[in-house]
This record gives C-alpha cells, sequence and structure tokens, in this order.
C-alpha cells in the first residue's frame, strides 16, 4: 500500500488535518489535472444528509492526492494509485468527512468567519515576502490552481467543524497499566540461536550455458527482459524572462499596502507557550500544582494522561482558539508563569508562558523599500500567472503544442524515448536535465493524443509546457542485444537452485538430531560455520536501518526449532536455530512505557474517532453509488497504463 497514503488515512490527527493539506497543495500547484477537461460529468458517487457528492469532486481529491503521495514516490501513476486502493480511500475519506461535518452543522456547530480568516491567514501558501499572510499573494496563488475563494473558505469552515468534533475524543484517554506494561516488556524480549547460510557465490559455475539453454531460459522468463513503455517527451519551459516587465509600484500603492497590512509592520507581542488541556477540573488543578512545584509540564501532562502542545501564539490567535479569558490571563503573566486551570469549550487549559517575544513598530520609511520589493514580487507572480492562464484556456480552446510554443516563442526540448524513471534505455550515455524529473509524473500518464499540460518548476517561478510525442509499447529486448544478461540469469539460477538443494538437505539433518554446525559441515561444499546471533524485538524496529531477516525469523520461532529463509536478492539460504528466549522486564524503563503507553492512547483515540464517525454518518444518512464509485475507478485505472 501507498505508505504516505496509509499514514494519512489512519490517523485522526491526520485526518483533522488532510483536507487542509489537499488545499495547501492545491494552491501551490499549477494545473491541477482536474481542470484540464478530464470529467465523469455530473455523475452523483454518493449522497450524505442532502448533500450529493459528485464523481468530480471526488476525481480533483484523487488527484491532489496522488501529487502529494508522488512526494514520496515519483514514480507512482494513477493506475498504481488506483490498484493500491488509493481511489478507495480518498472516496471513503470525503464521504467521512461530508458526513461529519453535516452531522456537526445538525448539532448547531460552526466555524466563525474570524476563525476561518484565522486559518487562511496563517497558511504560509498565502505569505508574502514579509513572511507574513499577503492577499494578494493568496489570490494569485488561487487564481492559479483555479480554486475560488468561495470554495477554499468553505472546505477550511468544513474543517474547523470536523475538528470540533474530533478534538474533545483525544482528551483524558488513559490506558491501563496492565496493557502497557506486558507489551512494552515483550519489546525488551532478548532471542538468541545461531545462524548458518549457503551462499549461492559459492556454488561453482558449471559449464557454459548451452545455446538452447539459454533460448528456453529466455522464453520462459521473457518479462525479465522485456523493455517497459517508453515516452518521447517535447517540452518548453517559460517563466519571468517570457512575460512583460510589469511597472514599477507606485507610492500611492507602497502606502495602501502598508495601511492595509498595519499588524505587520505595527507593534506586536506574541507568546511561547506550552499548553495542556483536560476534562477535569481537579486534574488541571492537580498538574498546575505540580508544575508550579518545579515538574516539567510535559511531564505533568503525561502523568495527567494529557500532552503539553508547545507554540507561538498572538493573542487573538489564543483567543480564537481557546477563549478571551484563557488570551487574556495568560498575556497578563510574566515569562515562566503559569496560569490556570481556566475553563474554555475544549476542557480545562493549563498554559505555561516560556517566553515573551516583543516586537517593536517598524516605521514605512524603514519598511519601504521591502514592500516595493514585495510589490514587484507580487506584479510579477500576477503577470506570471496570467501567462499560465492564458496558455491553459488557449488548450482548453484547442491550441495544441506546437502552436503555443511559436505563439510565445518558447524552445522546444525533446526527450529521447524514456522509461518512466527518466533513463533512455537506448541512448544510455544521455543525462536527462534537472527539470524532468519534476515533469515526468504527469507525462507518464499522457499519451500522443493528450492536450498539452503545463507543469510547475521550482517554486512558481518557472513552468513547463509538456507534451508526449511518441509512446513505445513495452516489448521484449532481442535475445542478441541481451545475451549476456540472459547467459548471467542461467548462471545465478543454477546456482540458486543448487544452494536450496544444499539447505533443504542442511535442514533434514538438523531436524533428524545432528547439530546444525556438523550438519552444515557435512555439506558437498565448503560452507561457514554458523555463527551465533541475537537481539531485542526492540532493536529490530528501528527506521534507520531494515531487521535482519533471520533475526525477524527468530521471533516468531520456538525454541530449538530451524527453519530456511531466503536470504535476499537469491543471494543464497539463512539456516535459523533460536536457542535461547531471555523474556524483557519493562517495570524499570519508564521512558519505554511512557512512549508505549502514548502509542496506545493514539490508537485507542483512533479508534474512537472511527466509531465516532461512523455513529455520524449513520445519522445523517449516507447512500453510496456503487456503480458510479466502480465507473470512475475503471477510468482513474486506466491511466498511465
Amino acid at each position: 500500500m501507498i505508505s504516505f497514503f496509509r499514514r494519512a488515512l489512519t490517523s485522526w490527527p491526520a485526518l483533522a488535518l488532510f483536507a487542509l493539506v489537499l488545499i495547501a497543495f492545491a494552491v501551490t500547484s499549477i494545473d491541477p489535472s482536474w481542470i484540464n477537461g478530464r470529467s465523469s460529468g455530473g455523475t452523483q458517487i454518493a449522497t450524505i444528509g442532502g448533500r450529493k457528492l459528485s464523481a468530480n469532486e471526488a476525481r480533483q481529491r484523487t488527484d491532489l492526492a496522488l501529487k502529494q503521495a508522488q512526494r514520496e514516490n515519483p514514480e507512482l501513476s494513477m493506475a498504481a494509485f488506483t490498484a493500491q486502493g488509493g481511489v478507495d480511500q480518498v472516496i471513503d475519506q470525503l464521504i467521512s468527512f461530508t458526513a461529519l461535518e453535516a452531522w456537526g452543522r445538525k448539532q448547531g456547530i460552526s466555524a466563525s468567519d474570524r476563525l476561518i480568516d484565522g486559518e487562511i491567514a496563517s497558511t504560509p501558501a498565502f505569505f508574502g515576502l514579509t513572511g507574513r499572510f499577503d492577499r494578494g499573494a493568496m489570490q494569485a496563488a488561487l487564481a492559479q490552481a483555479k480554486i475560488s475563494e468561495r470554495q477554499l473558505r468553505a472546505d477550511i469552515a468544513g474543517q474547523l467543524i470536523r475538528n470540533q468534533l474530533l478534538s474533545p475524543i483525544d482528551s483524558g484517554i488513559r490506558m491501563p497499566e496492565g496493557l502497557i506494561l506486558p507489551n512494552a516488556s515483550l519489546l525488551l524480549e532478548q532471542r538468541s540461536g545461531l545462524i548458518g547460510i549457503v551462499p549461492s557465490a559459492a556454488i561453482p559455475a558449471g559449464p557454459a550455458p548451452t545455446p538452447a539453454e539459454i533460448e528456453a531460459f529466455y522464453k520462459a522468463n521473457i518479462g525479465r527482459f522485456t523493455v517497459p513503455e517508453r515516452r518521447v517527451i517535447r517540452y518548453a519551459l517559460f517563466g519571468e524572462n517570457d512575460v512583460a516587465a510589469p511597472a514599477a509600484p507606485t507610492d500611492a500603492e507602497i502606502d495602501a499596502f502598508y495601511k492595509a497590512n498595519a499588524a505587520t509592520y505595527g507593534a506586536s507581542e506574541t507568546r511561547s507557550i506550552a499548553q495542556v488541556i483536560l476534562p477535569d477540573q481537579k486534574a488541571a488543578a492537580d498538574l498546575v500544582a505540580r508544575v508550579k512545584a518545579g515538574t516539567a509540564i510535559a511531564d505533568a501532562a503525561r502523568q495527567a494522561g494529557g500532552e503539553a502542545i508547545t507554540t507561538d501564539i498572538a493573542r487573538a490567535k489564543l483567543a480564537e482558539n481557546a477563549s478571551a479569558a484563557v488570551a487574556d490571563a495568560v498575556f497578563a503573566a510574566a515569562q515562566g508563569g503559569v496560569v490556570g486551570p481556566i475553563k474554555a469549550d475544549l476542557g480545562w487549559y493549563v498554559v505555561k508562558v516560556d517566553a515573551v517575544n516583543a516586537k517593536a513598530e517598524r516605521p514605512l520609511a524603514a519598511v519601504r523599500g521591502e514592500i516595493a520589493e514585495s510589490l514587484a514580487r507580487q506584479k510579477r507572480d500576477e503577470a506570471l500567472s496570467t501567462m499560465v492562464g492564458a496558455i491553459e484556456d488557449a488548450i482548453a480552446d484547442g491550441a495544441s503544442f506546437d502552436d503555443l510554443a511559436k505563439e510565445r516563442k518558447l524552445a522546444i526540448v525533446t526527450t529521447p524515448a524514456l522509461l518512466s524513471d527518466g533513463r533512455a534505455p537506448d541512448q544510455p550515455e544521455w543525462k536527462a536535465p534537472p527539470e524532468l524529473p519534476l515533469l515526468l509524473r504527469s507525462a507518464n500518464q499522457m499519451g500522443t493524443d493528450d492536450d498539452p499540460v503545463v507543469e510547475t518548476i521550482g517554486a512558481g517561478q518557472r513552468y513547463a509546457l509538456v507534451a508526449v510525442s511518441q509512446v513505445v509499447p513495452a516489448a521484449p529486448a532481442p535475445l542478441d542485444k541481451v545475451r549476456d544478461e540472459v547467459v548471467a540469469a542461467v548462471r545465478a539460477d543454477r546456482t540458486a537452485k543448487q544452494a536450496r538443494a544444499i539447505a533443504d538437505a542442511i535442514l533434514a539433518k538438523a531436524k533428524a538430531g545432528t547439530p546444525l554446525a556438523d550438519a552444515i559441515a557435512q555439506a558437498p561444499i565448503k560452507l561457514p560455520a554458523p555463527a551465533k546471533a541475537g537481539a531485542r524485538q526492540i532493536e529490530l524496529l528501528r527506521n534507520d536501518r531494515p531487521a535482519p531477516p533471520p533475526l525477524k525469523l527468530m521471533f516468531g520461532m520456538k525454541k530449538g526449532e530451524i527453519r530456511l529463509i531466503a536470504a535476499p536478492n537469491d543471494a543464497g539460504w539463512f539456516l535459523v536455530q533460536l536457542g535461547e528466549i531471555v523474556p524483557g522486564d519493562a517495570r524499570n524503563e519508564p521512558a519505554l512505557v511512557n512512549s508505549l503507553r502514548d502509542q496506545f492512547r493514539r490508537i485507542a483515540s483512533e479508534e474512537y474517532a472511527r466509531q465516532f464517525i461512523a455513529a455520524a454518518s449513520r445519522d445523517v444518512g449516507v447512500k453510496r453509488n456503487d456503480q458510479a464509485i466502480a465507473t470512475l475507478k475503471a477510468e482513474l485505472g486506466g491511466q498511465g497504463q
């Protein structure tokens, strides 16, 4: 399964952010493919509480989700994304999001314009050169992505409603020690034994393969010698240098910008805080006492079954997120002070003020140059955005790649026939230009009859008009061109089979009672003696390196058992004998126990959230159009074939 997407859709905090992730991705990505004419019409794939969910909306969200997943795996195609369940998960998520929002509105929950404004103002995609919200930058980004401000605000409003429903679920969940300690002890369990190997490299190569053997192996394994589908890609780069230079900002424009962004340039104060939200007043009061007595707030929060969230925040934002009372108390406290407990919508707040960050006012004279630069950049971005929009409109009206390149006087680059990863098997010496990997994502899904598309290069300052002029079907390479590869493969196949036969014979002897070291020594070829090896289970869970397969196997074996496991890359066979099991004891490992407790608590909160969403869906009523969903999946799955 797609690792990014599975992570994004199996954690309720990720669910709470996923819609906004898509929004943020949309407004920083020009040419979302859903606006290029591919459409499933007005077909409804589901009805949720009276709200109809269209195939077009599902296609839009699927395209955005694919682009996000391609940041981890650039070679991932829409067809593969569909086959691996990505479309199903997007549709399920859309239905869940819509049902939860509908249920929340039914209960009278809403999101104020002020709260929506706060989310928009804190979206990095809408920041100008000052590092703060810039309405011009927002409008340019939305125009590039073909997303209206109304759609953006509606999406954010829905997400804020869902957050209000899901956030309390994560508060106050406590896991019993009878569950945590035994599982933590299992992670500390030590297993050790013997590991022997029959390496394929130790097997004599034997006589050279005969022509008949070579041909038979080639035919039987034709897939191994098939050159995948390739594409000849044509593209033309363009950017700021291809648009007329806009007029310099006037004094009036600079003055207006300064006034409109008075909050940015005026005196301001933010505070670095650590906040904990608990459902019970007494628990919150106890937490305050422990923090004032010297306990770190993060430790005190864990002891209370909560979590300390650290952030830098302004008074207005804190008032929106919590309440005016919380904000007033926090901004009245001195650095190092502890505030609370104070009741707000989500529970009882306890806040520690870690730092007071004050910023003096900056007069217009001091920032005039900065504003002029920001406005000039905005004008250049708008001019480039207008050019992108004009090209996309021309594509929609039927303009060809050659027409557009000629009209805009763009230089055309034509690649050799490329594999999906950008290699050119017919021209191995050819070197891909640096922009090509960013274009392969869309080009690999295009055919010769598809309209050209516009792709973003870098941070939106350069673009490429992309088309595919030829698709070379996958076909087996002629035997005479891959004969050396086939000969090497025949030899490797021989030695792998002989290594397996020797390993099987050793395994049979060991199971019959012969010590493993003796059984290996009696093999018909000289093999290394088995080595002692062992590990704790927790050591096999490290993310920085894969666990050795023989050690992983030990944790699924019985004491004294012997098993066979293939070495990676057909390198031979491991013989694994489990000798000793030493139980773990986590009673003296508080860090491990606390970490596992947090993990279990997150799992529990995710399950509660799923159950809550399911109940809300039943209450508002969800009717799926399975036929329309199947049609959409078939269309999406056929792309990139």
